[in-house]
């Protein structure tokens, strides 16, 4: 069972749908602050040369930060994915068009997700950890990506890659090497490890 930390329980900074779930599975209490951030702005104050799990890090970091200044006494986690292909990164689909031009470009090839997780209490980082997984993608047609974003868009507009993998998403990969809680967005058992270390979760 998960209890509160001396100082106060954990405050999710985020709106993620599959982050919040994962934490609901695994019985860990929260509540959730979304982060006000304007992710693209940061992302290019790194620059283009940032290798991704940088630029996954410093988001998870700054959302984390954010978050503390409404809840100093909590501890708060901030999250981010970020994916890599072909030596390019890709944020989420802005549109429709954006995702069919996403998916083509993944098509047979193989993805990187960088997913990270950040903990802070007070405006200090206590905790962070950024974990990597390959997804090889299918040859996906025009057909295939047309009738997948009928059925997935947009619940799939939130999503880097442009999938939710415990739904129809599973289909545009032939191969996964990585931890399942990577791929869903956030490294869990690192955060579950930080959260025992910070009394924030009973050993």
């Amino acid at each position: 069972m998960a209890s509160q930390s001396e100082t106060g329980g954990l405050v999710l900074a985020s709106k993620s749908a599959s982050r919040r779930a994962m934490l609901d599975a695994a019985g860990v209490a929260y509540r959730s602050i979304p982060a006000d951030l304007d992710e693209r702005a940061l992302e290019a104050q790194l620059g283009p040369a940032a290798r991704p799990q940088t630029v996954a890090l410093e988001l998870a970091r700054a959302k984390a930060l954010s978050v503390c200044l409404q809840a100093p006494e909590e501890l708060v986690l901030g999250s981010d994915s970020l994916v890599e292909c072909g030596g390019r990164r890709f944020d989420k689909p802005a549109c429709r068009s954006d995702a069919v031009e996403h998916l083509r470009f993944f098509s047979g090839k193989v993805m990187h997700l960088h997913s990270a997780a950040v903990i802070a209490r007070g405006g200090e980082v206590l905790r962070s950890q950024v974990s990597v997984a390959s997804l090889q993608v299918a040859q996906l047609s025009d057909r295939f990506i047309e009738d997948y974003l009928d059925h997935e868009w947009p619940a799939v507009s939130g999503c880097v890659g442009v999938f939710r993998i415990e739904g129809r998403g599973v289909q545009l990969f032939r191969a996964i090497e990585g931890d399942h809680f990577t791929v869903l967005g956030m490294p869990l058992l690192a955060v579950l490890q930080f959260l025992r270390e910070l009394g924030a979760l009973s050993p």
